[in-house]
């Protein structure tokens, strides 16, 4: 069974803001950030936050849950590489 993806309205406003700021992000790279991350770790609040370079300076960072076959991702923000891509 193939897993079923969704993205709240506050995670699709939050990727048309970045847009408007000229941080060219689309669904299709949120999606596949969860789907195919670089690293995944653990939230404050229970979340999983999937993690996957773009470009040579940032990184996608994209907090979800997932229950069953279902990810609902509730919000993405970039990072800058050098904070997030240190090894914890």
């Amino acid at each position: 069974m193939a897993l079923k993806v969704e993205l709240t309205h506050h995670a699709r406003e939050k990727i048309k803001l970045l847009q408007e700021l000229g941080f060219s992000v689309s669904e299709e790279q949120v999606v596949q950030t969860v789907l195919h991350p670089d690293r995944v770790e653990s939230g404050r609040r229970g979340e999983r936050i999937a993690q996957r370079r773009i470009g040579d300076r940032h990184v996608l960072r994209v907090p979800y849950v997932q229950r069953g076959e279902k990810i609902r991702i509730i919000t993405v923000y970039p990072g800058r590489r050098e904070r997030y891509e240190r090894e914890r």
